[in-house]
């Protein structure tokens, strides 16, 4: 049974315009989930640069392997993805069906296997029989056409509860460039690099080494600032393609990230990156509440972003936020157990702008009923003044609910 929309999900799917060089279909392989799409195909013209950020867990999936092996040429005419069993920890099995579902797609789209990126999601250890490919690989290859976002996020969803996009424009010297991105995340969330699967497409003509470092850039203040449970997983991907097509219309060629034509787009890049892991935390298992973490005057900006993540990580502060319950006390734990310089009798907390901790005890001024009325909103921002220093970040958590215990007990059952 499909898990019921989170009551923080977007009003709609965002209207996402084609991309020239791209072509999608979906398909239903029957990999794990029975009637519904569990196959993405993207097919790519040739010339399309390609770049990847991937999970720095120690025990990758075999999919990751073969992304990060591939992507070093640069280059890619073709992405397969998969929903319901992520081939990982499989073994030579796992290492065998990527080498069989990247044949069979270059077969079926007239490339090379190594020109084959190969994402896969879902249950951890289970083998995944490579053969489903088959079974849908012409009918994908004969059906791809340009567009079909919704449906193409739709068919990478595992516990999501909605699909998630994103869209934005930029000006590359005359020309009017594209960026499209769709990403899935709902659970085993945590930076290095945040637990999902993501992929952006542009038509700017764009080298992959420039690619590459504006994506690894872009994912440090999105991705790698939004956790839900503190679990990263075996199976993140984040991928960029950018065809060149916009070069027909006087896009320029961009070889290095540094070009200074690039400002515009890499606003643009971000933007689309920000808005797909703000969807991710919305999307949080079992989330009622999106909560922005934002922590001030630490003493450096890596300090605040590991204060940060220790309060949106703390189970403790997750769960008195499910129940409306502003408990700076358990703020006060989260920050002082994060093991970064903190100063007690300097200490300032905020609920929705509300203070209710300030120099080390109570505000003088605490209203319960005032700050109970915040509390009860669907976007809590939870703000710490350490008053040490100049260092400032933040990151995007959710509350902890009941739902998020039954969602991932009943996982494999």
């Amino acid at each position: 049974m499909a898990p019921a929309l989170s009551p923080l999900a977007p009003s709609n799917f965002p209207e996402m315009p084609e991309i020239a060089g791209v072509r999608m279909a979906t398909a239903s392989a029957g990999i794990r989930y029975k009637g519904r799409a569990d196959v993405l195909l993207a097919l790519f013209d040739k010339g399309t640069t390609a770049a990847g950020v991937f999970t720095r867990s120690k025990c990758p999936s075999a999919a990751v392997d073969w992304c990060r092996d591939k992507i070093k040429a640069g280059k890619a005419r073709a992405l397969v993805v998969n929903s319901g069993n992520a081939n990982a920890f499989t073994g030579r099995t796992g290492r065998e069906a990527t080498r069989y579902t990247a044949a069979s797609a270059a077969k079926a789209a007239n490339c090379k296997p190594g020109e084959v990126l190969l994402p896969s999601t879902g249950v951890i250890g289970e083998p995944l029989d490579a053969r489903a490919f088959d079974r849908v690989m012409d009918d994908l290859v004969a059906a791809a056409k340009p567009g079909g976002f919704e449906a193409a996020a739709r068919a990478i969803m595992t516990t999501d509860t909605f699909p998630k996009g994103a869209t934005a424009a930029a000006k590359l010297g005359d020309a009017t460039v594209t960026i499209c991105g769709i990403a899935k995340g709902a659970g085993m969330i945590a930076p290095d690099m945040a637990t999902l699967l993501s992929f952006v497409f542009t038509d700017a003509p764009i080298a992959a080494p420039a690619l590459q470092a504006l994506l690894a850039k872009g994912v440090l203040d999105s991705f790698n600032a939004v956790t839900i449970d503190g679990d990263t997983s075996t199976s993140d991907t984040l991928l960029a393609f950018a065809t060149g097509a916009a070069a027909a219309r006087g896009a320029p060629a961009i070889s290095r990230a540094a070009d200074p034509r690039l400002k515009g787009f890499a606003r643009a890049l971000d933007a689309v990156l920000k808005s797909l892991a703000e969807q991710i935390a919305r999307d949080g298992e079992g989330a009622r509440k999106l909560v922005e973490v934002i922590v001030e005057g630490a003493a450096s900006a890596r300090s605040a972003r590991r204060i940060a993540m220790s309060i949106a990580n703390s189970p403790l502060v997750k769960t008195a936020i499910a129940g409306e319950d502003a408990n700076w006390g358990r703020v006060v734990m989260a920050v002082g157990k994060a093991g970064e310089p903190a100063d007690r009798d300097r200490l300032s907390i905020w609920f929705n702008g509300i203070r209710v901790a300030h120099k080390g005890m109570r505000d003088p001024d605490y209203d319960e009923a005032a700050v109970s009325g915040e509390m009860k909103k669907q976007v809590i921002e939870l703000k710490v003044r350490l008053g040490i220093g100049q260092g400032r970040d933040r990151v995007l958590t959710c509350d902890l609910t009941r739902d998020y215990v039954a969602i991932n007990g009943d996982y494999r059952s």
